[in-house]
């Protein structure tokens, strides 16, 4: 559904059978914008409620992180430091107190950072999956790593988890509730109280780090990888 204006704004209308009202949400991750609505109410009577709620989401979206390119003389997130993007005669991406450095090749610049931050997010992510797996004695299956905009993890029933890699742009603390998160999934596979309770037991400061993801996890997806 498109709400028409300048710019138009595009809705993705979410049927429910659980929803008892009209609903918007606006993501913080990527600004996308959803109308939840019960099954029986008309796509008609939907549009009209987005029409009614226009300057609130147009407001929300207005809030929203402004995309940043990745190229050299900008600044990325790594491990929740602002690092200043800088050129040398060297062949590979390295991370120093302030700066990342890069390969003079301003072409690759992106693709060479994105390499970077994957890479460090699967040995990050590794690590401290291994670690809480065995902290709740449930090992897992497998692990792989994507550019996910809906959530930051993911554990299924035949224990695979999945982390978004951006994650390695949040300070370390961040990234490591977020696999005990999933990891406490392999041994309680809901969020009911018995699940958090694992989480406690094997992160217990973890309210702090999932209050910054909330927070500030849009500023992860501001960051542009595309040359």
């Amino acid at each position: 559904m498109i709400l028409t204006g300048d710019p138009p704004i595009e809705i993705a209308l979410k049927r429910s059978a659980r929803a008892r009202r009209l609903s918007l949400r606006v993501s913080r991750l990527d600004g996308r914008v959803t109308l939840s609505l019960p099954k029986r109410v008309p796509v008609e009577e939907a549009l009209a409620f987005a029409q009614e709620k226009e300057h609130w989401i147009r407001k929300h979206l207005e809030q929203q992180p402004k995309t940043e390119k990745v190229q050299i003389g900008g600044q990325v997130l790594f491990e929740g430091r602002l690092l200043k993007i800088v050129p040398e005669t060297t062949r590979r991406v390295r991370a120093e107190q302030d700066a990342l450095v890069v390969p003079d090749q301003p072409a690759r610049t992106a693709a060479q950072i994105r390499a970077f931050l994957k890479v460090a997010a699967r040995d990050r992510l590794q690590a401290a999956s291994d670690h809480y797996a065995s902290a709740v004695g449930c090992p897992y299956a497998r692990l792989t790593l994507r550019d996910t905009r809906s959530r930051w993890g993911s554990c299924t029933a035949e224990g695979n988890l999945m982390y978004s890699w951006r994650l390695v742009m949040a300070p370390t603390e961040v990234l490591r509730y977020v696999a005990a998160h999933e990891a406490a999934h392999l041994k309680e596979l809901n969020h009911s109280p018995a699940y958090w309770s694992v989480v406690e037991k094997i992160y217990p400061d973890y309210q702090a780090p999932r209050s910054w993801l909330r927070k500030n996890g849009g500023l992860l997806h501001q960051y542009s990888f595309t040359d």
